[in-house]
Parts: structure tokens; sequence; C-alpha cells
């Protein structure tokens, strides 16, 4: 297999060969020509990416290939041609789009190798003088090549940081060093089970089965986690953590040069016993931050906690749910955590009978549950229904005593389900203002931009120092053509006005981060949007960086190596990194 990679040169190769090629392009292998090829890449590319660092911060797993005695080898032996006569069963069979890897990861979705610091980037335009930091973005990046479904949640979670420094930039990329990451990387191949693109009907359940016997035989060591640490970013407690909802979070230090170096999984002293999802709330004002675990097996199916400022976690609050449910994300008020029971919900039955364990429940009404932020237990909620309403991210919630209101800002995507399950119908995700009346129990929904001017509007954040109380403004990424970003639109919240920045001329981006000017400004919209965007015509990527009040494009950095599309973002200015712990 192959690609290209503008920055360095190299052509990509199948992991499983273990040949690499030359560090120099055939003059007759073009970038149009990478372009057109249809098979998946995978981000290996050189030696040095097989090989552990020199200071890993883990150990191997406990028996590690070079150790492992004869009965585990030829327990390896069996078990890879178990997994090798399944694959070529699946292979008969049309995978859907949603478990395709030449879909999910096709075009600027595919992976890119890590890139070590490069300083002193091309800039066009000029950096604004409050720009003092670190600009990170997550995504997901996977290491191999997919030997069967995939899905675009499940790759290697991957950084990508621009270091801004009196008006000059630096850039690196790299992976997040999940235990998986280690022990793939060590075993030459993926063994870990993708949980959205391989778990689903027999072959799922078969894959598991596998998955469990390798470590009853000690070829893997699934005690540590399984997580790809590839969705949310947040700089609490003087860390930066990366986060995945099947998981713990990674804690990832900045270097002094910008480079990125990951500490390890990170359990707040051992206090965090459970996974937590990736949308975490840091509060503006109190420096807390609040977070969910959910569970798709046991009750209790979700718990809410918090942790001070100093990372001392409160104890768990059970909230009660009747069926495990996906909760993404949530909201916080001044008062209150604001959290959605909505109709996707996990049914491990379902792979039995050959389908996914990801569902639409037709016959369970959508609601929002209000609950105090310090809460001791879960028996204060108050569920409010909001009939068919599918939030997979929440953009801010505040609350109107004057009607006993909460207001919750969110995209109410439908078909509900369409990101994990192949759908006919077109996917919409419309910007809507949900009114939670905690007096009368009822709720009304509103969009916030008229029909005749809406368009699909689906990550993107608020003013941080607002988050929890009421903003005026959202500026959220424009999915169009879905999946692929083709802009920003900055919203009135109250009006439903829209300014739209559109990249235009084939490129596209993604989630666009806000970054205030100051945080004591009493404008809200005062400070830069920061944009990864990469242009699919000339194949090369920079990070735009527009002044959110005129929407004018004020600088743009160029970058030595392509940023595939991802996730979500934070900033971390230099105050903040002269304190990372």
């Amino acid at each position: 297999m192959a690609s290209a990679s503008t920055s360095s040169s190299t052509i990509w190769v199948n992991p499983r060969t273990r040949v690499f090629s030359s560090p120099k392009m055939p003059s007759s292998f073009s970038i149009s020509s990478a372009k057109k090829l249809n098979k998946v890449h995978c981000a290996l590319q050189s030696p040095s990416v097989l090989q552990f660092p020199k200071q890993s911060p883990f150990q191997l797993p406990s028996s590690s290939p070079e150790s492992w005695n004869l009965l585990q080898k030829l327990s390896a032996i069996a078990l890879d041609a178990v997994e090798n006569g399944l694959t070529a069963r699946e292979k008969q069979y049309p995978l859907p789009k949603t478990a395709d890897p030449n879909v999910q990861i096709a075009g600027n979705f595919s992976p890119v190798p890590e890139q070590p610091v490069c300083h002193c980037l091309p800039v066009a335009g000029k950096i604004p003088d409050h720009i003092q930091g670190v600009y990170l973005r997550n995504g997901a990046n996977p290491l191999f090549e997919p030997t069967s479904g995939h899905h675009l949640f499940d790759g290697d979670g991957m950084i990508y940081a621009v270091k801004f420094d009196k008006g000059s930039a630096s850039y690196a990329c790299r992976f997040t060093e999940t235990q998986r990451l280690v022990q793939e990387r060590a075993l030459g191949k993926p063994v870990f089970p993708k949980s959205i693109g391989e778990l689903h009907g027999h072959s799922g359940i078969a894959k598991l089965l596998l998955f469990y016997a390798r470590g009853l035989c000690g070829l893997v060591d699934n005690s540590q986690g399984i997580g790809v640490a590839n969705a949310g970013l947040v700089y609490f407690n003087n860390r930066l953590l990366a986060m995945s909802e099947d998981d713990l979070p990674y804690e990832v230090r900045v270097t002094p040069t910008g480079d990125l170096k990951t500490v390890g999984r990170y359990n707040f002293d051992e206090q965090l016993k459970s996974t937590m999802i990736a949308h975490p709330k840091l509060d503006p004002v109190s420096g807390e931050l609040f977070a969910l675990s959910y569970d798709v097996i046991q009750k209790p199916y979700l718990k809410y906690f918090r942790f001070s400022p100093d990372g001392t976690k409160s104890k768990d609050v059970e909230i009660d749910l009747g069926k495990p449910t996906m909760v993404h994300d949530f909201a916080i008020t001044e008062n209150f955590v604001v959290v959605p029971d909505h109709q996707v919900v996990f049914k491990m039955s379902e792979m039995i009978t050959g389908g996914s364990p990801v569902v639409y429940d037709k016959e369970k009404v959508s609601r929002f549950g209000v609950l105090d932020k310090y809460a001791a237990d879960g028996s204060g909620m108050k569920w409010v229904e909001v009939p068919d309403c599918f939030c997979f991210h929440l953009w801010n919630a505040w609350e109107e005593p004057e009607t006993d209101e909460v207001v919750v800002i969110g995209s109410c995507m439908t078909p509900a389900d369409s990101i994990f399950n192949e759908s006919n119908e077109e996917l919409k995700s419309v910007l809507s203002e949900i009114r939670l009346n905690l007096k009368t129990g009822k709720s009304t929904r509103r969009a916030i931009i008229s029909a005749e001017n809406d368009v699909n509007l689906e990550a993107g954040m608020v003013n941080k120092n607002l988050l929890g109380r009421k903003s005026k403004y959202a500026y959220l990424a424009i999915a169009e053509p879905w999946p692929k970003v083709s802009g920003f639109a900055k919203v009135d919240l109250s009006t439903g006005e829209t300014k739209k920045f559109i990249y235009g001329d084939e490129k596209y981006g993604g989630e666009p981060l806000f970054l205030p000017r100051d945080s004591n400004s009493e404008i809200e919209d005062d400070g830069h949007i920061l944009i990864f965007v990469h242009d699919e015509k000339t194949w090369k990527s920079e990070l735009q960086i527009v002044n959110a009040i005129t929407l004018q494009l004020e600088a743009t950095v160029k970058l030595p190596s392509r940023v595939p599309y991802g996730f979500h973002g934070t900033f971390i200015s230099s105050k903040e990194l002269a304190t990372q712990a």
C-alpha cells in the first residue's frame, strides 16, 4: 500500500510486510496519483515508529513475544490462525459504510506518521500578540492498517500541536502512548478489538473471545485499559489529559521545545476507578472539573462525579438509568449538571442475532436530567422529557430563574444512530435551543437558525469563560458536505443571525476553537478562531487564525506535514505551561 507524505516524501507501506522504501519519492509518484489510491493507509512509515522510545513510560506486556514460552508461542500461532480464518470469512461479505475502512479513513481522514518538532514555520500575516502558548487538537490515527471492520472513532489517539512564542510557531504531532498502542506496536499488528468497527454480529463475539483467549495465555494484558484516548483534551490541575470514553484519561506533557510526551494513564492519584467520558466540563468560575462515566454491561449504567481545583475527587453519584445509554456529552450551569438520556442505547444481545450493539430504541423517550452540582446522591434528579431529541454534543447551558427554566444549546441529530449504523436517510444536525422547565416538568425546543438558512452544525464551542452561563455566540463547524467541514459559523444564539467563514476552493477543516483575547474582556467575541485546514488540491495543511469579531483571516501558519480531519482541541497559555505538573 502506498501514500504520499508531502513533508518527508516518504512512501507508506503495509506494516505487516515490514518492508520500507527509500526516503526519496519516485518522480512518477505524484500527489494526484496518491489521492486516487483507494487502499487503506496506516501510520507506520519507518522502522523508528516500530521501536519503543528509549524512555518509554510503560513496561512491555508482562509476557512480550521475545520471552514467550513454547506453550505461549503455540497458542499465539493457533489463535492467529483462527483470526486469519475469521478475517478471510468476513471479507466474503461487504462491510457497511460505517465499518468500511475504505470509507471511514479515506482521503484526509487517513492517518499520518508522527512528526518531530519543526520550528520557525512560515507565517502569512501576523500572529496576534495575545496568542502565546500551544494549540492542541486530538484525533483518531490508526497505527496499523485495519484487517477488517474499522470506524473513524476506532483509530489510535494522536495529538497535533502548534506552539506559539512571540510571533513564531512550531509544530509536532505524536501518538498518545496508550497501553493498547504500546502492546500492539510490540506485537507488530492490531489485536485489541475495535469497539465500533468490529464488535457487531457473530464475528464481533468471536473477536472478543479471541482477545480474552490471548489475555488468558499471557499474550496481551487488558488489565491496564483498552482505550484509544483519541477524542477530547482538557487542561486541568496543571495536566493535559487526552480522553476517550472507554478508559481512564492519559496524561500528556508538552515539552519546552513544543514536543509531546505521554506520561501515562492517569487515575487522579488512584481516586478514579472507572472510565471517564471525553467531554468533562471545566467551570470557569470555580475551577472545578465535572465528569461522567457510563457502563454498557452492569449497573449503575451512569455515574457523575467532580474534582476540586486541586484534583480531589468527590464520591460517585449513581444516576438511575433503565438501560445502558450512550452519554457522549453533557452540560453544566452555575448550579446544575444537565445529563442527556437519549434513545441511542447499548443492547449487547443484538450481536447474537448478527447486529450492532449500538441501537436506536424507538420505544424510549429522550429526556434530560437536571441535578444539583453538589448533590450527594441521584435522588434529587429532575427528569424532563424532550421527545425525538438526540444531541451528540451540547454547546452550553444556563439557568433562567425568572421562568424556572434551564436552557440547553445543542445540535439535534437525525437519524440519531447514523454515525454508528448505516442509513439511507440524509443526516441533519440542527442547532437547537431546548428549554427545561423545572417547575412544570415540560420542555420546549426550537431551531435557532431559520429553516431556509439552516446548515449542519456539529463541532465547536462557546467562549470558555462563559461555560455554564448565558452566552450570546457559538462557533460551530459547518459539516457540509457531510462529513467534511467546509467552514465555520458564528451564530447569535438569541436571534439566529449567522455569519459564515468558508475555507473555499477545496479546503476543509474541523472544529473551530475560540480563544478569548482576555479572560476579563466584557466583549464576548473579542478573540480569535483557530482551525486546522487542509487543501485537498495541493494536499497541504495549515493553521488559520481568524478574527472572531470581523471574521477576517489574520494569519496562516504553513504546516510541515498533513493534518487529518479530527476531533476536539484546547489551548494552553504560556503561563499555564509554566506551571505544568
